[in-house]
């Protein structure tokens, strides 16, 4: 990479005409540049384009084989049981592959990082072009090779990067083996370092920012949220356990009570029974 980390781009018209340099946007090019979270973004990329269709039979998937060739001794050769193990033509495969899926999860702020990085690589290689808009009326592949050609980048691999989808300039520029045509959020870490060039519509980085902005909004709210249901879970526990705490209170309470006039009941009874007894021995 280049030692130039001025965060400018060159900013031309839609005709290709070159005006004055724009700085840009401190928020996503800050000059932070991870090669790790890059490679990882990369890899991950590549490995979620494989459809991992390979598949080999193993001995047992394959017809046939079910009669021993001969019988087991006698012949002078060595026993065999199957035509279809892995010694034989025609048999098996061992340990061979099968379908399986070679796709790969990166959380959304390593992605995030990394094509943060990607942009910030290619701005310090002063590679980040800035076009004021692609005003296409209708699909012409011819002018869009005039205007790269404009810029002197029709050679290089060119990645551009539209504010939204504009199918008329997807279209024109299809058939160019070595410019690629994207919206902005829909770019990737693999296709910024795939480039040489990078060419932005400028009221891309104006979507970028707000896009942005309300992710983390969104992802603060989740935050809040979440630790107000933590909250609204810890009283409904507290709630319960004092509604369980006065329930048990009160049914000692009640027991109690309860027990108290049998207590007196009995204490009536012995009386009774002692006035007896002496009613009894009076007589």
């Amino acid at each position: 990479m280049a030692d130039n980390t001025s965060m400018n781009a060159a900013a031309y018209t839609s005709k290709g005409t070159a005006r004055d340099s724009v700085e840009l946007p401190s928020d996503l090019f800050d000059g932070t540049v991870n090669m790790p979270v890059m490679h990882q973004a990369v890899k991950a990329f590549l490995a979620n384009k494989r459809q991992g269709n390979a598949s080999t039979k193993t001995r047992g998937f394959v017809i046939g084989g079910n009669q021993k060739p001969w019988k087991q001794k006698g012949t002078g050769r060595a026993r065999q049981g199957s035509t279809r193990a892995p010694q034989w033509v025609g048999g098996g495969t061992v340990f061979g592959p099968s379908p399986r899926s070679y796709a790969q999860y990166v959380p959304r702020k390593v992605r995030a990082l990394a094509r943060k990085s990607a942009f910030n690589a290619r701005a310090r290689e002063n590679a980040v072009l800035v076009v004021d808009a692609f005003d296409y009326d209708a699909p012409k592949t011819s002018k869009l090779v005039g205007f790269l050609t404009a810029l002197g980048v029709f050679e290089k691999k060119v990645l551009i990067l539209t504010d939204g989808v504009k199918p008329n300039v997807y279209i024109s520029g299809r058939n160019l083996p070595r410019t690629h045509v994207l919206p902005y959020s829909d770019v990737s870490t693999y296709h910024l370092l795939w480039s040489d060039v990078v060419i932005v519509e400028s009221s891309a980085f104006g979507t970028a920012l707000d896009t942005e902005t309300a992710e983390t909004t969104a992802t603060e709210e989740k935050g809040t949220t979440a630790r107000k249901a933590g909250g609204r879970k810890i009283a409904k526990t507290a709630k319960k356990s004092a509604t369980k705490t006065s329930g048990r209170k009160s049914a000692a309470k009640k027991t109690t009570a309860k027990k108290k006039p049998a207590a007196k009941t009995a204490k009536t009874v012995a009386k009774k029974a002692a006035k007896k007894a002496a009613g009894k021995k009076g007589k």
